[in-house]
């Protein structure tokens, strides 16, 4: 499943952003490091589901289908607020940036007001500075990358020498357990002219530019620019903006999304998560400040924004900035089912160049192993297990297990 980190300073927004994704209720509260340890629960992202475009109803299994549109579940983690110093282990750093490593994607949720001081407390909207908090946690990362990479120097060193592997074999087996993938390495090398350099004769700037890039590769980030219904945070997503030009920046309100879906999860409103619009199904059962609030969401956001950005961003992370399709298997591909007679049961997220073989493993490791062919279920024609799958293949995998 592909895990995404929630990172930020404190007072940023973190957890209501993972309460409104994950509908938990996770502790939310204005003093520092109110999240002392990593909050793990499963968001949606949403694509298109093919049952609309092939006009037959389906049976979610591992995901669901809510008016053809399909929601996959993904793993979000809100992770403990970072302060100045934390790659040295200050605060809750450590933990952090250990969990942090492990993620297949980050979001930077900044507060877009400008209302959290450098330190990470509760200031006036306007008082802070998102983009120089943005620059701090970055700085953070790169630092702890840099760290990490300098303690294996000695044994990235050892391994060339013992085994006669080449720098790029020896710093992927390292920096294996951080999910950094050896086309990430090699191309930080490349990046870094350090492919043919010693590393007995690298600089602490050399580990510093090789630790950056591996940031850069190993954990795409998407920031969001939270807190957009309070004054000042429209001036300050124009400076997000200009200064990480090459960064995907949404503007969000979590709070008007937690607000939303916990209207919709009572029975108050219907509301589809990302949707522009909500429907107050009856008035006379909500009280003044339920419809006040209400209110405000479509006064202070989705007129304005047209959405809140939650489910927009979990979107832009896996669809965009990861470039994962969505794959659909199925083990009868005239009726689009499996076994059991359930039409378009399970979807994968798969990599950009994944194949046909690379689906039939996640799937299951023996069907990798005995795999003959893919079927495209949609034409009926036959496809090498080298296919590189496409989003929305509908896909049968055959096997010599299933010969027999």
């Amino acid at each position: 499943m592909i895990r995404i980190g929630l990172i930020g300073k404190t007072n940023t927004g973190k957890t209501t952003f993972f309460n409104a994704a994950t509908l938990q209720s996770a502790k939310i509260s204005t003093y520092p490091f109110t999240t002392k340890r990593p909050n793990t629960g499963i968001a949606q992202v949403q694509t298109l589901c093919p049952c609309r475009e092939l006009r037959v109803k389906d049976n979610p299994v591992n995901s669901k289908c809510i008016d053809g549109w399909r929601f996959i579940p993904v793993e979000l983690i809100d992770l403990p607020g970072l302060i100045k110093g934390a790659w040295t282990g200050k605060g809750l750093g450590n933990q952090f940036l250990n969990v942090a490593a492990q993620a297949d994607a980050l979001l930077h949720i900044v507060d877009a007001s400008g209302g959290v001081d450098a330190e990470g407390r509760i200031s006036n909207p306007g008082m802070g500075n998102p983009v120089l908090d943005i620059c701090d946690i970055e700085e953070e990362l790169v630092m702890w990358f840099a760290a990490t990479i300098q303690r294996t120097l000695r044994r990235v060193a050892k391994h060339i020498a013992g085994t006669r592997a080449t720098v790029e074999e020896a710093f992927s087996e390292e920096l294996a357990g951080l999910k950094v993938k050896p086309e990430q390495v090699r191309k930080a090398l490349e990046e870094t002219d350090l492919e043919s350099k010693s590393v007995g004769r690298w600089t602490e700037d050399d580990v510093r530019e090789f630790g950056q890039k591996i940031r850069i590769l190993s954990k795409p980030t998407l920031i969001i620019a939270n807190k957009m219904d309070i004054p000042f945070a429209d001036k300050f997503l124009g400076k997000i903006a200009e200064q990480f030009k090459g960064s995907i920046v949404v503007p969000c309100c979590s709070e008007a999304e937690l607000a939303l879906r916990r209207a919709e999860q009572k029975g108050f409103i219907e509301y589809l998560p990302g949707e522009e619009a909500f429907k107050v199904i009856d008035r006379s059962k909500l009280t003044k400040e339920q419809l006040w609030a209400l209110n405000y969401v479509q006064q202070r956001v989705l007129s304005k924004w047209l959405r809140t950005g939650v489910q927009f961003a979990l979107n832009m992370c896996v669809f965009k900035l990861l470039g994962m399709n969505s794959v659909y298997p199925v083990e009868n591909d005239k009726e689009l089912s499996d076994k059991r007679k359930r039409v378009l049961p399970d979807v994968f997220l798969v990599s950009p160049m994944a194949t046909a073989r690379d689906l039939a493993g996640q799937i299951h490791s023996d069907l990798a192993r005995t795999m003959l062919y893919a079927l495209d279920a949609r034409i009926g024609v036959r496809l090498p297990a080298d296919y590189v799958l496409r989003d929305r293949d509908i896909i049968r995998i055959v096997s010599t297990a299933r010969r027999k």
